[in-house]
């Protein structure tokens, strides 16, 4: 992939406008559409449910979550079919 981001990165920025589960090095977890993420894994989030390591649970209007306290993503099935994932055929050549 050279200089530019990694597969997980821009798998994280198709995951944009969609719901998706984020569990932070503490234990919690968040649960909602992902508005904005940056490379470095940053996400703004609206309509939140978080779950604290206690198992109770909160609604938020707005989370916004350092990338450093990520420990995972749940993110769409659908996007297992992103583009990014298709293999490029050894024989076609475009030269």
């Amino acid at each position: 992939l050279g200089k530019g981001v990694g597969v997980p990165v821009k798998l994280l920025h198709e995951s944009e406008g969609h719901v998706v589960t984020v569990e932070l090095k503490t234990g919690e977890t968040y649960r909602g559409q992902l508005v904005e993420s940056e490379d470095n894994w940053n996400c703004q989030m609206t309509d939140v449910t978080h779950v604290g390591r206690d198992g109770k649970e909160s609604k938020m209007e707005h989370v916004y979550i350092r990338g450093s306290k990520v420990r995972m993503m749940v993110i769409p099935d659908m996007l297992k079919h992103a583009p990014m994932f298709k293999r490029i055929d050894p024989k076609f050549d475009p030269k």
